[in-house]
């Protein structure tokens, strides 16, 4: 059996996730994290991207966050989000109207981040239909 560590995804409005993974992939603003278990203690910002969680047993869930916090403790992880959402409840047609509606709007930071974060859902999107189709 492989090693384990506690996980919780949180956001604002719920409770993701709570349960043992083996492996968590993150996209950190500094780059792509991988943790662990025994991995060294960690706090990172979080930008628009997938939490991959690889769960006790070797089964994969895919969140989509829009930002957050993570936190590596010894024995457990806090991935702490602004929003937060299972791939499988991301409705693919929204994110896309949300990416072309930021191209045609003018630049400023607001339009950046909604670009960023409809541009995180549809990559969020297309993983999932990836792991769906192993």
């Amino acid at each position: 059996m492989a090693m384990t560590m506690h996980c919780n995804v949180v956001s604002a409005e719920k409770k993701l996730f709570d349960g043992r993974v083996e492996f968590i992939v993150a996209s950190g603003v500094m780059g792509e994290l991988g943790i662990l278990p025994g991995h060294a203690p960690l706090l990172s910002e979080l930008k628009a991207g997938t939490i991959k969680l690889t769960k006790q047993g070797g089964t994969e869930e895919l969140i989509y966050v829009s930002s957050g916090f993570l936190e590596v403790q010894p024995t457990v992880v806090t991935i702490l989000a602004d929003t937060a959402e299972r791939a499988v409840n991301l409705d693919e047609a929204a994110a896309k109207e949300a990416l072309e509606a930021a191209k045609r709007a003018t630049s400023d930071d607001l339009v950046e981040l909604t670009y960023d974060q409809a541009v995180a859902q549809l990559r969020t999107i297309q993983l999932l239909k990836g792991i769906r189709g192993k």
